[in-house]
């Protein structure tokens, strides 16, 4: 797509998707001086997807899409945000309208689905680039399925799988930055679940974080009859299969206490670009 640059741009307007990423298997390999965590994780697409829609002008709005109950509210519209970010990236200006439907704070990539929207936008596909905005960007930025290492830039793709899952959607989000700054500490103290008993190196320190996810994954086992697993460092679980096949069908939600986590049953879809 062409444009004038960082003096305004004058592209028609464009919607796009941004499909929230799963994390299927997280590992951390190690750690740079900088801090950076060296990862070899196994992540998917959904067709859970925000909007975005992109044309002349300049300013971002944010609102949630109807009837998701996704709280928009909590995601800044300002320079903070992935998309503005990413349009800084790149020396581009443009409106930008961010419909929300990946819940923030979830652990399913949606800032970062957004930030790799506006790069595909611009027809920027440089991995180094992606990864400076964030680890989940370079995946988002391709879809489908990957085998992801490095610190999130180098990616392996994988023959597309059609897979299903029902994602459990707790009424609070985890801060990935605590859950990581955790996982440092952990592993500075004491022994980690030995490799291969647990897919994901980040659930034992986001259940530190974050008390609260105890009980959804012990209510979610108990009515699938299936271990649920941590999408990144959550707050979603998810466990594999139709609603039908988990005891779910018909199922909007489940109840603990006086809190609710939405139910949403997801397919897996293949890569954005070729």
């Amino acid at each position: 797509m062409s444009g004038v640059g960082e003096a305004g741009d004058t592209d028609p307007a464009v919607e796009l998707l941004a499909p929230a990423k799963l994390t299927l298997s997280l590992r951390i390999t190690g750690v740079r001086p900088d801090g950076y965590h060296f990862l070899a994780s196994e992540m998917v697409s959904l067709d859970l997807a925000d909007s975005l829609l992109i044309g002349p002008g300049d300013g971002l709005t944010v609102e949630p899409a109807p009837g998701t109950g996704t709280d928009a509210e909590v995601v800044p519209a300002g320079p903070d945000n992935l998309v503005a970010r990413a349009l800084g990236a790149v020396g581009r200006r443009a409106s930008v309208r961010l419909v929300k439907r990946i819940p923030p704070g979830a652990g399913l990539g949606g800032g970062s689905a957004d930030a790799a929207a506006v790069l595909r936008w611009a027809g920027r596909a440089d991995p180094d680039l992606a990864v400076s905005l964030g680890a989940d960007v370079p995946f988002c930025l391709r879809g489908g399925r990957a085998l992801v290492t490095g610190i999130g830039e180098r990616l392996e793709p994988l023959a597309h799988l059609d897979r299903r899952f029902v994602l459990l959607l707790p009424p609070f989000g985890v801060a990935t930055a605590a859950v990581y700054r955790r996982w440092d500490e952990l592993a500075g103290r004491r022994a980690l679940p030995a490799a291969g008993t647990v897919p994901n190196d980040l659930e034992a320190p986001a259940l530190e974080v974050e008390p609260r996810l105890a009980p959804w994954r012990e209510l979610l086992a108990q009515v699938t009859g299936v271990e649920p697993r941590l999408a990144g460092s959550g707050s979603t679980w998810f466990v594999e299969g139709r609603p039908e096949a988990l005891g779910l069908e018909g199922r909007p939600s489940l109840t603990l206490g006086r809190e609710v986590a939405r139910l949403l049953p997801v397919r897996t879809v293949r890569a954005l670009e070729a």
